[in-house]
């Protein structure tokens, strides 16, 4: 059984047992599971129900692992014959979860 969530604005395909990385939001001291609900697909062949937007009932339940750091993006700004080279990094904060249970 798989389900696809939305999360921070992205759709994610996941199963029970799957790692992923999601965005960072807070999270109140000493809670260690993460409960989403906008579920958009569950199921698998024909047994999948549609949401319209979201599957009503349905939601995936997942266990925080880890607080995590994407890869590192680079920027560079160049400007010809002015001799202006501007140089940024970026790393982007995540939290790693693993799906427990797919309830729907």
């Amino acid at each position: 059984m798989y389900a696809i969530i939305e999360d921070g604005g992205r759709q994610y395909k996941v199963e029970e047992g799957q790692i992923l990385d999601v965005d960072v939001r807070p999270i109140a001291e000493g809670v260690d599971t993460i409960e989403f609900d906008r579920v958009l697909l569950v199921g698998q062949g024909a047994d999948s129900k549609v949401g319209t937007p979201v599957v009503d009932g349905a939601k995936v339940l997942a266990k925080i692992q880890d607080h995590v750091k994407g890869p590192k993006l680079d920027m560079l700004h160049f400007i010809r014959r002015k001799g202006h080279v501007t140089h940024k990094g970026h790393r982007q904060n995540h939290i790693r979860v693993q799906i427990e249970k797919i309830v729907g």
